[in-house]
């Protein structure tokens, strides 16, 4: 399996950059994981931290040289870095649970599976198309979904920041999993936070990332995203 991945992060205006992402892959292989820590709590970037480390352990552990089923791979590798997160805030006496959302995407055998939690997003694109994107476990979703308040409401609305599922929190998280995705050569997968598709519509990324190499374009939509 060929593939190229390129990946940034800017803390923008925030004092402590609590995104994470990472990669793992074997012959037949590749795991994405992007996890995004939730500022409103305490040590958001701990939980992002302790998500990586819980997925990409699991993925090889099983990855033997490629995961058997990768629905039930997702589901348990984004259970067991919840319950790594607990563990971590017990351990360390924490007045709170840390929280992440994240978004973690299993390609083997040119088929892509994801799974998502909160609002980090991915978008498959093709041809300068988006084929397929995640739907945010935001309550601004919610109410677009309702037909209350229109798509626009995304950037805008008061209540864009406020998630009702995530990684770290009381209950058991709600893991959103996709259908098995037929890839071509040429295929991208963007995972990204807030911080870029909050900036930059969803027409945008898909413009630059037609027109430019990943290298080149992800780069630029990031300071377009800080400016």
């Amino acid at each position: 399996m060929q593939f190229s991945v390129y990946q940034e992060s800017q803390i923008g205006g925030r004092k402590v950059n609590q995104d994470r992402m990472g990669y793992s892959y074997t012959r037949d292989a590749l795991l994405l994981v992007l996890a995004d820590g939730m500022g409103g709590h305490l040590l958001g970037e701990v939980a992002a931290g302790l998500t990586l480390q819980a997925v990409s352990t699991l993925f090889q552990q099983q990855a033997k040289p490629y995961v058997k089923k990768p629905e039930r791979f997702l589901e348990q590798a984004l259970l067991a870095a919840h319950q790594e997160i607990h563990r971590y805030s017990q351990a360390h006496n924490l007045p709170d649970t840390p929280r992440t959302t994240v978004v973690a995407c299993l390609v083997q055998h040119n088929t892509a599976t994801w799974a998502h939690c909160g609002d980090s997003r991915l978008y498959w694109l093709r041809g300068g198309q988006i084929l397929a994107r995640t739907r945010d476990h935001s309550h601004v979703e919610s109410l677009i979904a309702k037909g209350l308040v229109p798509p626009s409401a995304r950037a805008t609305h008061p209540d864009r920041n406020k998630l009702y599922n995530c990684l770290g929190a009381a209950q058991l998280p709600r893991i959103e999993l996709s259908r098995p995705a037929s890839m071509l050569p040429g295929d991208l997968m963007l995972l990204c936070s807030d911080g870029l598709w909050s900036m930059l519509p969803d027409d945008e990324l898909a413009r630059r990332l037609s027109e430019q190499t990943v290298v080149r374009a992800v780069p630029e939509m990031l300071r377009a995203a800080l400016a």
